[in-house]
């Protein structure tokens, strides 16, 4: 059989930002800044430290802006946060990481009511004003997401047709002010996809927009998070999204056990037997999983936390 596997992927770290999101608020900043120091020394290049978020609904980000003034910075790594309307970018700006655009957009309707307070026709008026504020600022546009692109448990399944709706909408819209989407992110938010709807999808994406880089979001809630990073590895996707020790989940997910991201470190592991480059040092990271449990309290979901390299 023959795959079109990447030789190298570009993993973004997101285990600060999904793991101390639905974690004890009583978190210290201190253990956080120290868990992203640590990730920074692991070779990763990309780590997403924070929401910016109301604390009234998010407590554990209720630090952000002391969390991303306490980095000590590792230079060729970037440090993001995230935001859901335009209070939350401009906390951003206003904050000391680098500032990466992005835009967003829901699979499901019901789940952008419930994350964001917004349907489709104000999401879509939200990114124009994002639009306008990146240009303004000088700030590059870095990606596009598509959340709960493989379904939702408010809506069930979201059909192909409905998610290329949802892109096309907003690569329209950055392609009339003149910006080009650089990337475009999968998000598998409530934790539903297999294989066979990541290759569906990707593949269908794929046939619309052939030159459009596709990156994978994927949370291992019900155990098929690798499998799916398989089926996208396999069309030769080569930008990932993960959080070391399989580190949190998303608040609004609308079920109790909506789990984080796919497991860094497993991940890793899995690519590096493949003969797939990531450029990250293995055992580091596998110490930082470990890290993560100690500051949280709690077992985490990462093998090999529990089995070593």
């Amino acid at each position: 059989m023959n795959l079109d596997l990447p030789r190298f992927v570009d993993i973004f770290e997101e285990g600060p930002r999904e793991g101390f999101q639905i974690e004890s608020p009583d978190i210290p900043t201190a253990d956080k800044v120290r868990f992203i120091d640590a990730l920074s020394e692991t070779g990763v290049k990309h780590i997403q430290c924070v929401s910016f978020v109301n604390p009234k609904r998010v407590p554990g980000m209720a630090d952000a802006e002391a969390v991303a003034s306490a980095i000590a910075r590792t230079e060729g790594v970037s440090y993001t946060g995230i935001w859901l309307n335009q209070q939350g970018l401009e906390r951003a700006a206003r904050s000391t990481l680098d500032m990466g655009g992005e835009l967003q957009v829901y699979a499901s309707q019901t789940f952008g009511l419930k994350n964001s307070n917004r349907d489709d026709q104000q999401m879509l008026e939200e990114q124009r004003r994002y639009l306008n504020f990146y240009k303004e600022h000088g700030i590059p546009l870095d990606s596009l997401i598509v959340m709960t692109a493989f379904g939702c448990h408010y809506e069930g399944e979201i059909a192909i047709s409905r998610v290329c709706e949802q892109i096309a909408s907003v690569l329209t819209l950055a392609s009339e002010m003149g910006v080009q989407v650089p990337r475009l992110r999968l998000a598998d938010t409530v934790g539903l996809a297999v294989p066979t709807a990541v290759l569906r999808l990707v593949g269908a994406v794929r046939d619309r927009w052939p030159d459009l880089r596709i990156g994978l979001h994927l949370h291992d809630t019900r155990g098929s998070g690798l499998a799916n990073c398989l089926a996208g590895l396999s069309l030769g996707v080569d930008s990932f999204d993960s959080a070391c020790g399989g580190l949190g989940g998303c608040p609004f997910a609308g079920h109790r056990s909506a789990a984080g991201n796919i497991c860094t470190e497993d991940f890793v592991f899995m690519c590096h037997e493949m003969g797939i480059e990531t450029g990250i040092d293995l055992h580091k990271m596998v110490e930082c999983a470990r890290l993560a449990e100690r500051i949280v309290g709690h077992p985490l979901p990462s093998k090999l936390a529990r089995t070593g390299v």
